[in-house]
């Protein structure tokens, strides 16, 4: 008998749009001889089921299920692509762990960690990751113009230290943006990330693992047409993606032995990307991890898919077989 997939999106943030760019690209990558797909889709209170015919099913969210014909269906397995709250920072996952509904990403306490830039940075740097310097500001605090010069230096980038997609990033070039800057940030997160600017080549690189095998991606070099890779950059096409990285072998090997690392100290699960700044020297600088990663068909992690000469169907039946 097929199992039933939820592929969950939407969200309470500004990415609520990319994520359903990403429900709708899984769908297309899942097998649905072996699988019965259903889009459930989520803002606020709102839950509800895509159904074939174009019209919606409330989720029942005692036991996330719905009623189809009359009949109750309830889900073998989640596929959580919400990008931000509540998918991505653990919310989501402890509602499906107390309902025993296995999912595809990480856990409670990895998703959250790595939700919170700073907090994820800064743990990393304990087990001798690179990061740049920065500042965290929470709501109601403030920072000079001043302490940012003197502490992190310009330029610098001003973004929510929770969430993703570029919205609400500033790159800050003079002391007149800063404030502003900030203002920004809040109005995305209650935490704001002060981050010294790192010169280098920006790349990517995805990874997932399953209990018979480790599988780290191609890497991906990433050339923005504009000043930094901005929501423009990522989503309408204003940037070079170069899979696999003009990059040496040796620095290549680093990375990917780098990646399936921070995999392993966060105990992440499921198809995870992580974003690096190569500097002078050839030095690897962490940006951040990413754990519902985009996908639509032409995200980093398809892209390195195909690079990889490996079948993204393939790829998302050990997702999703690994959890039983």
């Amino acid at each position: 008998m097929k199992r039933t997939i939820a592929i969950v999106c939407g969200g309470d943030t500004s990415e609520f749009e990319v994520s359903l760019r990403s429900a709708q690209g899984i769908y297309s990558f899942i097998d649905k001889e072996r699988y019965t797909l259903y889009i459930v889709e989520m803002q606020g209170p709102d839950w509800h089921v895509q159904l074939p015919d174009g019209t919606k099913a409330s989720v029942d969210r005692n036991d996330f299920s719905f009623r189809l014909n009359g009949a109750k269906v309830v889900f073998d397995f989640a596929y959580i692509t919400i990008h931000g709250t509540p998918g991505e920072d653990g919310r989501l996952q402890g509602y499906f762990d107390m309902l025993h509904i296995p999912y595809s990403c990480c856990g409670v306490l990895a998703a959250a960690l790595t939700y919170d830039k700073f907090a994820c940075n800064q743990y990393l740097k304990t087990f001798g990751v690179r990061i740049a310097d920065s500042l965290l500001l929470r709501q109601g605090q403030s920072v000079s113009d001043e302490d940012v010069i003197e502490k992190i230096g310009l330029p610098c980038f001003i973004k929510p230290s929770l969430g993703g997609s570029s919205f609400g990033v500033t790159k800050v070039n003079t002391k007149e943006q800063i404030q502003p800057a900030v203002a920004k940030a809040f109005a995305e997160a209650k935490e704001v990330l002060v981050e010294a600017f790192m010169e280098g080549m920006e790349i990517t690189c995805g990874c997932y693992k399953t209990k018979e095998k480790s599988v780290v991606f191609p890497i991906t070099e990433v050339v923005s047409h504009n000043e930094y890779f901005d929501y423009k950059a990522k989503y309408n096409g204003e940037s070079d993606e170069i899979t696999p990285a003009r990059i040496p072998d040796e620095l290549r090997d680093r990375v990917q032995k780098l990646t399936s690392a921070i995999y392993d100290i966060l105990g992440a699960s499921g198809i995870i990307r992580v974003d690096y700044i190569i500097t002078e020297g050839k030095k690897i600088n962490l940006l951040e991890v990413n754990t519902t990663p985009g996908m639509t068909a032409t995200s980093f992690i398809p892209q390195q898919v195909r690079a990889a000469n490996l079948d993204i169907k393939d790829v998302m039946t050990d997702i999703i077989e690994n959890q039983f």
